[in-house]
């Protein structure tokens, strides 16, 4: 038998018995007009909007698509709106299960299907990533022939995991993280829909901002908790969700957090000034209260960044790449695995020797500057390039350092206002030590001094 989305005895079953299939599949949307969020990918003429036949007429017909975005934001849910939409034969493999024999048995199926009877196949495939390259080179001909219009899926960034030829031949769709406002509409829907829950209990609203923090943008995730959570209600008769029967149904306590209050600010402020103090656990208590209250991790990582500089600066200059490869990382990989990256982060700072000379240094310039401190530049340091820069006096007498030993030139780079005036004041502490020492020697040779002999 063809494999397929749902199998004709699993559609029986869910008709003659709805309340046998889990709340999360009960739920899911049957036309894209009720998918939550994502609406950057459902305008009117979209790929997924043509795939499902709306506006599909004319010589263009509906491209392959690779759907990318991290678990529980919508992707299985598209193609099964897709599956339930179109008019097309439609097909689904796993790349978990599926090899290039199932890959070609459907391609032979659909292209017996489109000479028979002029049906086209829409081919789903989960886990693409999964796929080898020589699995996924199986898939060329037919996309590129559309023999099948592929639906990909991938929780991995495709410009690494899927092969050149396929992404070419395919249009690479982005799914955005769900909000709270989306996950909130979808679990009052799932709280009164005749599918879900039908008016059985009600959720109170620390409840619901328990089951929020705890989805963490996972639409799959936050269902299934309600779900425990309404079985729990039911079971102790309880016409209400209260976050403590919540929390003993999820086994996860609610964390004191409020996203958009004080406690977002406070405990972000904690987590800085752990790193500033370079207590590595207490950092890493709070970036664990951050993540548990399902803290953006783009924010944390932000934060992060900016104590690199701010904190640490010249003192171990890796401890921003460090950072900023962090930052990176989270945005390709997201939650779970992201909580890895961020505490690898974290440690490195709390430990890293710390200097906030660079920072001083430039707030200082910037005061300056706003202070009226600025005035022309040297002659010799202006523009020589046009016509006339010359008769001017621009550029002249400008010693090109290069030419001179030691690579440092004798002569005044800052405006007469400020001429002689310190700005940066490095530390001892880290590699900051090294670069006190090259600043002094270059300051003295900027202001004409002899170079140190061997051994001063």
């Amino acid at each position: 038998m063809e494999p397929d989305l749902f199998t004709a005895a699993a559609e029986d079953r869910q008709e003659k018995d709805p309340a046998s299939s889990p709340l999360a599949v009960r739920m899911r949307p049957r036309t894209l007009d009720e998918v939550v969020g994502q609406g950057h990918l459902l305008k009117p003429g979209s790929p997924l909007r043509r795939l499902v036949g709306e506006g599909s007429g004319g010589p263009a017909g509906p491209s392959s698509v690779i759907l990318w975005g991290p678990p529980g934001i919508g992707k299985t849910t598209l193609a099964y709106v897709v599956s339930q939409a179109t008019n097309k034969r439609f097909v689904e493999l796993s790349a978990i299960t599926a090899g290039v024999k199932e890959v070609r048995a459907v391609i032979d199926g659909a292209r017996r299907a489109s000479g028979g009877y002029g049906k086209e196949t829409v081919l789903f495939l989960d886990e693409i990533h999964r796929f080898s390259k020589a699995q996924q080179d199986s898939l060329l001909p037919a996309v590129e022939n559309r023999w099948v219009t592929l639906i990909a899926a991938t929780t991995e960034n495709p410009y690494f995991s899927i092969i050149s030829p396929l992404l070419s031949r395919s249009l690479l769709l982005t799914l955005q993280g769900l909000t709270d406002d989306d996950l909130r509409g979808l679990l009052r829907r799932a709280l009164t829909d005749e599918r879900g829950l039908g008016g059985a209990v009600t959720l109170s609203e620390d409840a619901e901002g328990h089951l929020l923090r705890i989805a963490g943008g996972d639409a799959r995730r936050a269902l299934t908790a309600l779900e425990a959570g309404a079985g729990s209600a039911i079971a102790k008769g309880e016409p209400e969700i209260t976050l403590e029967t919540l929390e003993d149904s999820v086994d996860r306590a609610a964390v004191k957090y409020d996203r958009d209050g004080d406690q977002h600010y406070d405990v972000a402020s904690a987590l800085i000034k752990s790193i500033r103090g370079s207590d590595v656990d207490a950092t890493l208590h709070y970036l664990a209260r951050m993540i548990e209250a399902g803290e953006d991790p783009r924010f944390i990582a932000r934060r992060l960044m900016i104590s690199a500089s701010e904190d640490i600066g010249m003192a171990d200059p890796t401890a921003l790449q460090t950072a900023v490869a962090g930052a990176q990382a989270v945005a390709l990989i997201g939650f779970p695995e992201a909580r890895i990256v961020l505490g690898q982060v974290a440690v490195a700072l709390a430990l890293a020797p710390k200097s906030n000379a660079a920072y001083l240094a430039i707030d200082a310039a910037l005061a300056d500057v706003r202070a009226g401190l600025a005035g022309p530049v040297p002659p010799h340091l202006r523009d020589g390039h046009y016509k006339g820069a010359e008769k001017l006096g621009h550029a002249q007498g400008y010693l090109y350092p290069h030419d001179l030993p030691g690579g440092i030139a004798a002569q005044q780079y800052a405006p007469d206002a400020i001429h002689g005036k310190r700005y940066y004041e490095p530390t001892r502490y880290g590699a900051e030590a090294r670069y006190a020492d090259v600043a002094e020697r270059v300051r003295a040779r900027l202001r004409g001094e002899p170079p140190p002999g061997p051994g001063e």
